[in-house]
């Protein structure tokens, strides 16, 4: 877990050197927490960071699609011109390796990982900042983005600003099911899916397990002690208290788990896996 959490730390839109919204330009040793007070913490806005693998080195079936669907229904979604490119990236491999979501059985097969391997050419997108209220919707919106690009010859798919990557089937599941969701108007399902699909969990951090990602629809991320169970434990608690805020409301649910909401992230505000919502820990 910790090699995982230390490779997550360098995916690659670190080494791009995207930032968010508001930034500091100094870092914290891995794993070392900065003190962040609220009001800092809500000056930042989370984006979606999508990554799309081509299997030829023609960018343009890719490209000309993200546009189409950028005009049609992804308003304020934009190619990022400079780090797509038309030739495969020999860090994907490993970058995808270390994304991969290990909580869903069978989130993605070899042929997953040989269609990393053998792409030839790499589509950035990047998603508008998000207000928190807008979250959700923004999130099924990428779904859709998503679904359109992998329709276009997508081979691959990664969201970056949580390191989170699922094999095509899984991801058309996670599309169908928001496309239900949306069709049935129910935002906490929507929330739900959106969180499943762009959410990374569990990493390891200094006596928790925790997720990364829940701003990307709206909520703090869930810390659990390591203590409390196996990972597969674990990730089931930190799902039911996702949940339960979205349900219930933050302050009820710190109230009846015995938890704490502190800003204080070993992510620095101008990362994208920082979360402008907070931590929400519970207790050992």
């Amino acid at each position: 877990m910790n090699l995982m959490r230390r490779a997550l730390l360098g995916t690659l839109w670190a080494i791009l050197g995207w930032r968010p919204s508001s930034a500091k330009e100094s870092g914290p040793a891995s794993g070392e927490e900065t003190m962040q007070t609220e009001a800092e913490a809500s000056s930042v806005t989370p984006r979606h960071v999508l990554c799309f693998l081509g299997r030829d080195s023609d960018l343009s079936h890719l490209s000309e699609a993200a546009l189409q669907a950028i005009t049609d229904f992804a308003a304020g979604f934009s190619i990022d011109e400079d780090y797509s490119q038309a030739e495969p990236d020999d860090r994907m491999s490993r970058s995808f390796d270390v994304c991969w979501d290990r909580v869903e059985p069978d989130a993605w097969d070899q042929a997953d990982e040989k269609a990393v391997a053998d792409h030839q050419s790499v589509l950035y997108i990047l998603g508008p900042s998000m207000a928190q209220a807008e979250t959700v919707k923004v999130s099924m919106l990428a779904l859709r983005l998503v679904e359109h690009l992998i329709g276009a010859g997508a081979v691959a798919v990664k969201g970056e600003s949580a390191g989170i990557a699922h094999g095509l089937d899984r991801w058309r599941e996670l599309i169908r099911q928001g496309a239900a969701a949306q069709k049935a108007a129910d935002r906490l399902a929507q929330q739900r899916i959106g969180r499943l699909a762009f959410a990374k969990r569990p990493l390891s951090a200094r006596g928790y397990l925790e997720s990364v990602g829940f701003h990307l629809v709206g909520l703090p991320d869930v810390y659990v002690p390591d203590t409390a169970g196996s990972e597969k434990q674990i990730v089931a608690i930190m799902d039911a208290v996702a949940d339960e805020i979205a349900e219930r409301g933050l302050e009820p649910t710190l109230k009846d788990r015995r938890a704490s909401l502190s800003f204080n992230s070993t992510y620095e505000m101008d990362e994208f896996k920082f979360n402008p919502y907070g931590i929400v820990r519970l207790g050992g």
